[in-house]
Formats: C-alpha cells, structure tokens, sequence
C-alpha cells in the first residue's frame, strides 16, 4: 500500500487555521460553481479575459519629473503673468492652499520665450526646443488635477492613485493586466538618473496587496544598469543551475505551509528570472552597438544629457525587447522642487532631459515603435503663478501639464485649459483618476473591468472614480 506524505501540524491553531479555511473554500467553491479569487497560482495576465481589447499601444514609457514641472514656464503659456508681474493675487481668483503656507505672495512673471510648432502650431517654450520639434506628435494635457499638496502624496498618487501608501502602482496594474511580453525580462522596469532616493521609495514602484511579482525591477543608472547581474567567477551555467534548483527547493518547502505569503512566490520567480537574465539582460543593457548616430541623438556625448539620454536610449532598447512598462525618473530626490531660483533649476533640468527626449521620440518612429508605445511626461503637480522665496514658484495641484504621445494617441492638439493665471483646471479637467483610466484605455484595457480582489473587496487602480478621455485617442 503506497505511504502518502504526512506534515504534522505544529499547533491546535495551525489545524483550525488549516482544516477551517480549507472547508470553507471548498463550500463557497461548490456553492458557487466558480473559483475563487486568488485561488489560482496562475500568473496569466488578467486583461486576456477582458473582451474588447482595442488599444494600439503594447507598452509604456513613462518620463517623471519628481517634483513638480513649471507648466507655466514649460508648455502652458500664460501673458497675463508678465502683465501682473510683482502685484497680487486680483480678488477675482480663489487663494489656493499652498504647501509652504505663503500668504500674499505677488505674481511672478516668467522670461520664457514662446514658439509655435509644426502644422499643429503648438505652443512650447524655449526650454523645449528639441522636443517642440515633434510638436505634432503632442498631446498637451493642460487640465490635469491632483489631491497631493506635497510631494508625498503627489508622487504617491501619480503612481498608486492614492495619496497614501501601500496601493499598487500603475506599472504594476500594465503588468498585472498585459502579462509580459519576454519571460526572460522584468515587465516593470525603474530607472533613476541618480543614486538619490526618489520621494516615497520603492513603494512608487511597488505591488501593493498585489503578488510580488508585480513590482517594478529597480535599474541603476550608468553603464552598469543591473546590478550583481554576472555570476562570480568559476561559476558556469551548471553550477548556477544547480544552486538555483537547490534553493527553489528550500523556498517552495518554505511555502507549502505559507500559501498567503506572496513574497515568497515572488522571491522563488524573482530567483528564475534572474538566471534567465543573466544570458538575455547583458546583450539588452549594452549600448556599445547601438551607432555613433543613434548616441548622438540622444545626447550620449554632451556631459548634461549624457546620463538622463542613457536612461532613454535604455527605455527604447526595454520595449523593443518587450518589457511592458519602463519608467524614467528625472530630478530622482524632487530636484524639479524649485521654491527657489526656479530660472536656475528648471534651466538645467530642462537641458538634460530636453534632447534625450527628443531623441526617444525621434528613434522610436524611425523604427515604427511610436504608434506601439505609449510615451508620458510630466510630474506630481506644476507650480504657481505666485512667487515664492528667491524667484521660486510654491506647488500647485489644482491645474498642471502632462502629455502623451505615440500609443494610439492624436499628436498636435491640446486638451483642456487652466485659467488665465494657470492656477485652476477649468476645461476638461483631468483628475489624476482620469489619467490612469485613459493611459489603460490607450492600452486596451477596460479600467473598470481591470479588478484584483482584495480582503473581498474589488479593488482598481482609479479607486473606482476615473473616467476615460476619449479625445486623446485617434479615430
């Protein structure tokens, strides 16, 4: 008669947590005639049950500015700023809640020079002139809207939805929705400019009452963009093999008895991933065939554009590859915050973003990679009309500028509108909500379909609030 396995319960409260639960699951299972949420180990993407998929974009390419772009100064022209320039608020304006506190403060003008772009006629300052070359591309959304007043709840919510941690973030959602596209790469990929912490950590980046395997992959910046990527020396491809095997081993005998612990799946994955990487990733991070003009494009040779182009250049390389979300941090530690000498921060901040921006654009056309790919710019929350400090602008999350090209989206136009001062969204307000719900549209996903079962509740990356913007999307 064969022996089957026997594992003894360490404690009267392991048997009922055990033998109650499973009971109950098998139940409700029977009752219902339907699985139960999370009950599949099944890492499938969640959006190949959703009909309908229409979207044209298959990726993202998300560039942030951590900590609040001038719209003002940027891609939202404003002349009555220069006209009240050192007076005060007029009464006609609601005072807005500012995060410094300032009382008072006067109208701050701004010296930025203003073009017109391409057949569109685009308005773009002078701090973008490589990027204002693709005018036509641009979808400038000039009405986007926040709840976070400070950086933490801004970055928080431009990236989770909420202003408080602990939800997924939107790269999670893409990965949890599309599934990955090479089992051989992260499909979430992090990269910062600098060794600088961004505001709020990994959690921007993380996956939230989500499986594990969700979160985003943190690359480094420079030539080495993972790290411990080779195996030590005297390590062939058996041995590390075997290593592997050894330790999946020891981890799924570890969670045989810790079924809720994600983390554990999550680290036997992460373990596999990285073995397979260690033969695709090398050829994927190295930029030394890519040709002196494709470098140039992006800036590679110029000291400020340098690093900010390598990240760029990366992110074309991610997606072609098929990883499904890259993010760019720019200004990594709020360094786009200027409460101060905003004319001295945003100028080279500007010039080391401005033609590896462009470049991104230009390349990903050239290779028939834009319509596919989904790129997004801009940051937490714009700044104020208002002075504050030394030449500086206070945040300002009631009306600020993001936009979207590529990805199925009609380049050239401009949504919404900010009052005369750019202080307010009065014109096709976009919550932060909103952004989220059409950036998954754009993808193909029905944000309101797109749902992963919480402690029993539905749970959606818009917190059950955001409508889709359909004027975004071409016909």
């Amino acid at each position: 008669m064969p022996c089957h396995h026997y594992t003894p319960v360490a404690s009267r409260r392991d048997f009922l947590r055990t033998a109650g639960c499973g009971f109950g699951a098998v139940a409700l299972a029977a009752l219902t005639r339907t699985p139960l949420p999370g009950a599949s180990t099944s890492l499938a993407p969640a959006g190949a049950a959703l009909t309908g998929r229409a979207g044209r974009a298959k990726n993202v390419i998300f560039l942030f500015m951590e900590g609040g772009p001038s719209h003002l100064d940027t891609f939202d022209p404003k002349p009555l700023i220069n006209e009240l320039n050192g007076q005060k608020l007029p009464s006609s304006f609601k005072p807005p809640i500012l995060a410094m506190g300032e009382s008072n403060s006067p109208i701050m003008g701004s010296p930025r020079q203003w073009t017109q772009h391409g057949k569109s006629g685009l308005w773009v300052s002078d701090w973008f002139p490589h990027v204002a070359q693709h005018a036509d591309d641009l979808a400038v959304i000039r009405s986007c809207v926040s709840d976070g007043i400070n950086h933490a709840g801004g970055v928080c919510q431009m990236n989770t939805g909420s202003v408080f941690g602990g939800r997924p973030s939107l790269g999670a959602w893409v990965d949890y929705g599309l599934g990955t596209e090479n089992k051989n790469l992260p499909g979430f990929v992090v990269i910062k400019d600098s060794e600088k912490e961004v505001v709020n950590g990994a959690r921007n980046w993380g996956n939230g009452f989500m499986p594990a395997v969700h979160q985003g992959v943190e690359f480094s910046a420079g030539a080495s963009p993972i790290r411990y990527l080779q195996p030590p020396r005297g390590h062939d491809e058996t041995r590390q093999r075997d290593k592997l095997d050894l330790l999946a081993s020891l981890n799924r005998g570890h969670a045989a008895t810790r079924a809720d612990n994600t983390e554990l799946d999550a680290r036997i994955r992460s373990y596999e991933l990285a073995f397979r990487m260690q033969a695709e990733a090398p050829g994927t991070v190295d930029l030394a065939k890519e040709t002196a003009a494709t470098k140039a494009l992006y800036g590679l040779e110029q000291k400020e554009t340098a690093v900010f182009g390598r990240n760029c250049l990366l992110a074309r390389r991610l997606v072609e590859r098929g990883v499904r979300f890259v993010q760019l941090y720019s200004g990594a530690g709020s360094g786009w915050d200027s409460h101060t000498e905003l004319e001295k921060n945003h100028s080279a901040l500007c010039r080391a973003v401005d033609k590896p921006i462009a470049g991104l654009l230009a390349d990903l056309k050239s290779r028939g990679l834009l319509d596919e790919t989904l790129v997004i710019w801009g940051g937490e929350f714009g700044r104020t009309p208002m002075a504050e400090q030394k030449g500086g602008r206070d945040h300002n999350p009631t009306g600020f500028t993001m936009w979207m090209a590529g990805g199925g989206v009609r380049g050239g136009q401009v949504i919404g509108a900010t009052d005369e001062l750019g202080l307010y969204a009065v014109k096709d307000r976009l919550h932060v909500h909103d952004l989220h719900a059409t950036i998954l549209h754009l993808l193909g996903l029905d944000h309101t379909a797109l749902i992963y079962r919480h402690q029993g509740r539905p749970e959606r990356i818009d917190l059950n609030e955001g409508k889709v913007f359909r004027g975004l999307a071409k016909a």
